[in-house]
Formats: C-alpha cells, structure tokens, sequence
C-alpha cells in the first residue's frame, strides 16, 4: 500500500481514538452491524448469514473497511435486493461478492422460476448437485409448477424430494401426477405451510394421509376436484393438523358430514372452508363451524342441497359471530325467511351474501338483510322470483355501499328497482338477465342521465359489468347512452336483446360463443367484452344517429299489446335455445364473491 494511503488510514484511527466516548465509531466487525438470526428463521423465508462467518484475505478485508456499501447491515441489502423484480439482476448481485452472495442467494431461490421446461430442468439439476456452494435443495421455500401441468408426472416432482423445507406447495392441474409423486415431495416437509392439488383427480386418502402424518404447521389445503378423497383421510388430516385455516372441498362429492364436523371441532382457527357441490353434507356441520369458528371468515356451501333452516336457527342465542364475512348459500333450496333473518341476526357484519336461486325467499328475507346497512358490498339475490320493487327499493335505500348486485329472474321487478339502484355512489357491476319488465328508463337511470327531455348529464357512472341479456324492451338509443356515460365499462351482455343480435354491423363487436353451443344459440349469442365494448362504442359515434336508429321505435313505447307480444317472444327464444327459468345467461361469467382466491395460501 502506498504511504499517503496508509497515513490516510492510521489518521482515521488515531480519529476514532480521541473522538468523544459517548459516540464512538462503529468497527466493521461490530456485532450489532449484523442481522444474526440463523438461516431460514421461521419469523421470514429469506435467511441471512453474519459476514462474521465469511472467510476473506487480507487485501479483502481492507477493501471492506474502506467500502461504505459493504458495510451496509445485512438486513438492509436483503431489502435493497427485494426491489429487484428481474431474476437476473439478483444473480448479477450474487457475483459482486461473498457478502452481497449470501444475502441474494435466498431471494433468488426461495420461489424457483419453473414456467419453462429448461428451467425447471436447471432447477431440478442444481436441487440434487450436492458439491454445490450453497445448499439450494434448503433454500427452496415455494414451488409452483402449474405452468407445466400438463408435463408434470411422479418421475418430474422426484428431484424435489431433497427439498425438505418448503412452505407453498402448488401443483394445480398437473393431472398426471399420482399419490406416489405428490407423497415423495410431502414426505418429511414440516414446515409446509399450504398445498393446493387442485384437479388431482388421480390423488387419494394415501396422499392426505401423508400430509397428515408429516405436515403440522399446515394451515391451506386445496383439494378442489379431488373426488377419491374420502372421510377417512380428511378426518386424519384435520386431527393432526390442528393450525388448518383455509380449506377448499370444492366438488369432493364423497365428503360427508363426519369429515367436516372434524374439522369444526378440532380446527378453531378456521378462517375458509369452501365446500361447494359436497353434496352429501347437511345441518349438523355447519352449525359446528359457525358456532366453534369464531374466526370464521368465509363459508361457502353452494348447491349443498340438504341443508335446511336448521342448520342456522340451531346456531346459539344471543351470540353474534362477528368475523363473518362471505356466506354463499347457492342453490340450497330449502332455505325459507326464518333462516336469513337468523343469518343476519348473528352475523351483522356480512359483507358479501349470496342467495341465487334460493327460490322460497321473499320480500322478508331481503327487509332483514336490510339491517347490514353500510357492511353490505355484494347481494345475489338471482332467481329469488318472489322479490318485488317495494324490497329492491327499500334494500337500496338503507344499504348504499353496495358495489355488485344481481337479480337475474327476478321477473316482478320493474324500472322503479332500476331507478333507485342507479342511485348507488359505488356500484360497479349489475345483473339483471331476464327482468323483463324493465325498459329504456331504466338503462337512463344507470348512464345517469333524466329520463325526460331535455336529457341532462348527472356525472359519469362507474359502472364495469351490465347484464341485461333477454330485457327484450330495451333499444339502441339507450344502449348506446349507456355506452357514453359509462367510460369504465368492460363487459356488456345483450344476448337475446332483438336491437343487437339481428344486427351484423353491431355483432361484429361481439367475441365469439363458445363453440359447444347450438347454431340458434349462436346467432342470438351477444356479449361484448373487453376491446369489443370500446369499439361498439366508437362505431356507433362515428354514425349518422338517424341511419342506425331508423329501424327502431320510441324509446318509450308501453303499449300493452306489444309487452305482451314481446313477452311471449322472449319466452319462445329462451325455449328454443334450450333455455330454461333455472338458467343463467348464456356464457356469461360467474361473478365470485371478493374473497381469497387461494384457498391453500396461509397467513402472512
């Protein structure tokens, strides 16, 4: 080293020594320089190592004292480098140094890239080398290979085996993997946290065994479509793995009351259970998971067609169970008034409430669900045909914070509902396929524009979804007002609607019906989505407004005689379809309540 150098450096010493005592200089070996947890700390997935432990020459060492970057605490790199989105500028930050090496190595490895063949197969590779420098079997801590699921199989997930550290297990859609491939990767994984085999069809009671027997901190399970599952091994998996918080059941059609009492009993953190189409389950469990899930969160049961008004009027007295929030009841047809106003008398802070098809529920049911007041965001109530206006009009008016709504079938309802929903300040989607009643006012009401001449722009609607497939009343010149008071929209159904389908310039917009329809279906098929409202949008600005509302009449025409006639004509076209009452719009989306889209992914 040069002699200004050196002197530069003893100067700094000698500063340090007289400096005063009640601020003295931190050394570079400082203990407190350094996060000194171990590696793989269960408070956090990205572990760090002290540079204590590095070995380095003395050239190295006196480059590190001289670095102010390099004596940045380790904690405060591993949070520099998680701001890197690209996985290699992370590499490029392993190859500056030892330092900098060890403190990225975990944010590169602990969630793998597995979205291509080469690298899944680079993965796999460095997962079995064991002469490598850093042990990257134990660094592993998610791995999701449902890109590939299609080429996932037992000989695939094998290398993973030594990966015995991972927290998120997802092998969604990977249809050939067997009990033997998923087994291998759960063998002696405690520290697995959530697994989702969703689509599994091959997976049985041998798999969840497993889980039982080697997974006790699991908190997710998803073993949606999985319908060798049985009791058996449910039951196993929910007294071994007591700290369970989301579990998804979804069409698990060998699933009986037993299995999921179990859970109820033995699972008091439960946050999630989803057990749509079990169709074996009755009253008794879910009682025993509303009343002992006092974190209970979500509960869907939709088309478990057994269950009664029991399962909520037994629920206890005078205790409200706060924490729910989500409650689907789809299709459970014997479900009568007494039961929504027990559910909304214990639960008061719902949030999002679905009760399609639920076709014994009247005007009382939805004056109850009345009194959730501001907490109500999304109400289903479709095919609930006994609905009138007077309920529609009175839930608007104490529950305005409501941000979804559908009322498909509700065939009493009139433009007086329509009218007093487009007073919502939040309202983003709407359905009402079938309400045959209403006509042209009500699509002035939702582009929040007067109804009477001269029309007056009220301010833009926030409208995103319409669904208004066989309102065979409404016209063009009101979905074309629609369409221009309402900038966010993204999806607009018209699917039976006479103005649109018998229209090639307008149908050219449409995207197309899906390919299992019949040819009459196809041709009155009419939904626009996406791009495809932007440019029904555009072309019917560019147009002469006389040169396509020429073949229209009024806005306004309520004759009777036409009302009748276009009633049964709709009905003739619902017929010929092969659609009936009971069904939905045709191809049109169903809309999930706002939940957990991830059935098996922990708690943070």
């Amino acid at each position: 080293m040069s002699q200004p150098r050196q002197a530069a450096l003893q100067a700094s010493d000698s500063a340090s020594i007289s400096s005063s005592s009640s601020s003295p200089e931190r050394t570079v070996y400082d203990d407190t320089d350094f996060f000194t947890t171990q590696r793989n700390d269960s408070q956090s997935s990205l572990g760090v190592a002290s540079l204590r432990d590095m070995t380095m020459s003395s050239s190295m060492e006196l480059e590190h004292r001289i670095s102010p970057v390099s004596r940045l605490p380790s904690e405060l790199l591993i949070y520099c480098f998680s701001k890197l989105s690209s996985s290699m500028d992370l590499r490029s930050c392993m190859l500056v140094s030892k330092t900098w090496s060890s403190n990225a190595v975990d944010l590169l490895w602990h969630r793998p890239l597995c979205t291509s063949w080469p690298n899944l197969e680079n993965v796999t590779k460095s997962v079995q080398e064991k002469t490598s420098y850093y042990p990257y079997c134990s660094l592993v801590k998610r791995l999701n290979l449902s890109n590939l699921s299609d080429d996932i199989n037992d000989g695939t997930v094998q290398p993973f085996m030594h990966c015995k550290r991972i927290e998120r297990l997802t092998l969604t859609g990977c249809t050939q993997l067997t009990d033997h491939g998923v087994v291998t990767v759960v063998n002696g994984s405690n520290s697995l946290l959530a697994l989702d085999i969703t689509g599994l069809d091959a997976v049985t009671d041998h798999t969840l065994k497993a889980v039982a027997g080697n997974c006790p901190r699991l908190q997710g399970l998803n073993i949606t479509d999985c319908s060798k599952v049985t009791d058996e091994s449910l039951i196993a998996v929910a007294q071994s793995c007591r700290h369970l918080k989301r579990l998804k059941l979804n069409n698990c059609t060998l699933v009986t009351d037993e299995s999921v009492s179990a859970v109820a009993r033995h699972c008091p953190a439960m946050l999630e259970i989803d057990l749509h189409n079990c169709r074996q389950i009755t009253d008794e469990p879910i009682t025993l998971l509303i009343s002992r899930g006092r974190s209970l969160r979500e509960l869907r049961v939709a088309h478990c067609s057994l269950i009664t008004d029991n399962a909520f009027l037994e629920l206890p007295r005078h205790l409200a169970f706060d924490s729910l929030r989500i409650l689907d009841l789809t299709a459970c047809f014997q479900l009568h008034d007494e039961a929504v106003e027990k559910i909304i008398e214990t639960s008061p802070r719902l949030r999002n409430l679905v009760l399609a098809k639920c076709k014994e529920i009247t005007d009382r049911s939805v004056h109850a669900i009345t009194r959730l007041g501001k907490n109500l965001h999304y109400i289903h109530l479709g095919h609930c045909a006994q609905i009138t206006d007077a309920a529609v009009i009175q839930l608007v008016k104490m529950c305005n914070r409501i941000r979804y709504i559908d009322l498909a079938c509700c065939h009493r309802l009139s433009d007086a509902s329509v009218k007093q929903l487009a007073t919502l300040p939040k309202l983003r989607r709407i359905g009402l396929v079938k309400c045959q009643a209403i006509t042209d006012r009500s699509i002035m009401a939702l582009a929040k524009m007067c109804s009477e001449p001269p029309a007056k722009p009220l301010g833009p609607s926030l409208l995103e979804r319409v669904h208004l497939s066989y309102c065979v009343h409404l016209t063009l010149q009101g979905i074309h007002a629609l369409l221009n008071r309402c900038p966010k929209l993204t999806h607009l159904s018209l699917t039976g609607v006479q103005a649109f389908f018998l229209r090639e310039d307008l149908t050219n917009f449409c995207r197309e019906a899906p390919q299992e329809f019949t040819e009459h279906q196809r041709t009155m098929f009419c939904v626009f989505s996406g791009p495809g409202v932007n440019k029904l949008r555009d072309y019917l600005n560019s147009e002469d407004p006389a040169s396509i509302y020429d073949t229209e009449g009024t806005m306004y025409d309520d004759r009777e005689a036409e009302d009748g006639e276009a009633d049964q004509q709709v009905t003739g076209m619902m017929n010929a379809t092969g659609l009936g009452v009971d069904d939905d719009e045709m191809n049109d989306e169903d809309e999930p309540g706002e939940g957990s889209q991830d059935g098996a992914e922990p708690d943070s």
